[in-house]
């Protein structure tokens, strides 16, 4: 059976509750460290066994090729996704990605997210596979400090703090700017690893209080995102 291929940049940037929804519906998945040997493993995955891919967060930018050679083999991989039709779902740093390797400017954001900030989602959301029911003014959670312009032919699906905040291109490809796998361990890590600057930032506590208060909603959401992506990737196989 196919499987999902997870792009991770660091370790503390993992799956989080997508790997557990995977391992809960007994999914199977490949982990690609591409940090650890310049994205190496990514020239030994066969495509033809991969039913869609998943490209996570991380602290550098997309611009940062020479200081992380591995970027610029991952825009190759996801022009040749789209090329083969393999779906494709990027988060924060994932999202900027895709958006680059389509055509879209990464450039620094007119503000630096961190914490819980509420999204719009726009008409075109209500049709989308994996934004359908995602009601506007959600909180999700952001830590990020580039925003994205959309691709030639990408569709705005939410946008929030005055740039865009997720976008589809052919139904084919997702990005979203805001994080949909967070859980109150990786929340942890990253005040530890990140330190917590940035406007609209709250302190410790209050970003593990609000995912307290806010994990049924927020993970109800990530859920059905997961879910419609995953039926979209195996459908397309089929």
């Amino acid at each position: 059976m196919k499987k999902i291929l997870i792009i991770r940049h660091v370790d503390i940037e993992g799956p989080g509750t997508l790997g557990a929804y995977l391992q809960e519906r007994k999914s199977g998945y490949l982990l690609a460290d591409v940090w650890q040997d310049n994205a190496a493993c990514l020239y030994h995955v066969d495509l033809a066994g991969i039913a869609g891919v998943v490209v996570l967060g991380g602290p550098m930018n997309v611009y940062e090729e020479e200081k992380y050679p591995f970027l610029t083999v991952e825009k190759y991989l996801i022009r040749e996704l789209v090329s083969q039709k393999i779906p494709l779902l990027g988060i924060c740093l994932g999202a900027q990605l895709i958006a680059a390797s389509l055509g879209g400017r990464v450039k620094k954001s007119p503000v630096k997210e961190i914490g819980w900030f509420s999204v719009e989602v726009t008409d075109a959301a209500q049709n989308d596979p994996l934004m359908k029911g995602f009601k506007t003014g959600t909180k999700v959670f952001q830590w990020h400090e580039d925003t994205f312009e959309l691709p030639a032919g990408a569709v705005l699906l939410a946008e929030g703090s005055g740039i865009p905040q997720a976008f589809s291109f052919r139904n084919l490809a997702w990005g979203f700017q805001f994080h949909v796998e967070v859980d109150s361990s990786m929340i942890s890590s990253w005040q530890e690893a990140y330190g917590r600057e940035g406007q609209g930032a709250q302190d410790g506590k209050g970003l593990l209080a609000a995912y307290a208060d806010l994990k049924d909603v927020f993970n109800g959401q990530g859920r059905r995102i997961f879910e419609s992506f995953l039926r979209q990737a195996f459908t397309r196989t089929a």
